[in-house]
């Protein structure tokens, strides 16, 4: 079968401000299929932003279970977080899903993965995809050596990622919180 490959999220946090953004380009074996999907979304009546990098129908069924758990636990996303992981780890099902998520509230952002990770980054950002190295490359330089705002790194930082990796273009969907 076929894969699809590629994308870039990414995360930053500055100054208060949390800003996601995902490319927009799929790619089915050597060839672009689309330059505009949406991979960064909010859930949770707007107080949660995610992103995924993998299969799109395995990431919006975790988008869903995710916003379950978070109406679960009263909008705790950390605690809701740390069960999907857990679910996501143990479930029969679940475990053959195939995406990696980032969510963030006004406080926190994780990275959620299907081997039980949550993890929340030391610094103020955190990527992931095909194009994840480049991004938060360009994002720690950014952070470190500029006043810019978290808004203006994203938007960077997702150029430079697009500019090197063939899986990112410049079609960026964010989401700030």
């Amino acid at each position: 079968m076929t894969s699809f490959h590629g994308t870039t999220v990414l995360a930053v946090r500055r100054n208060g401000k949390t800003v996601l953004a995902g490319d927009g380009q799929v790619t089915l074996d050597k060839t672009i299929i689309k330059h505009k999907a949406r991979k960064v979304r909010r859930i949770f009546n707007d107080k949660i932003i995610v992103g995924f990098a993998g299969a799109t129908a395995d990431a919006l069924n975790l988008f869903e279970r995710l916003e379950k758990k978070l109406e679960r636990y009263n909008g705790n996303l950390t605690r809701a977080a740390v069960e999907l992981a857990g679910d996501w780890r143990t479930d029969k099902y679940l475990r053959r899903l195939e995406a990696i998520l980032i969510a963030a509230d006004a406080a926190q952002m994780f990275l959620i993965s299907g081997n039980g990770d949550v993890i929340e980054p030391d610094e103020g950002y955190i990527a992931i995809g095909s194009g994840s190295v480049a991004a938060q490359a360009a994002a720690a330089a950014l952070l470190e050596h500029t006043d810019l705002s978290a808004l203006e790194i994203v938007e960077t930082a997702m150029k430079i990622a697009a500019s090197l990796c063939i899986y990112t273009n410049a079609a960026v969907t964010i989401e700030t919180i």
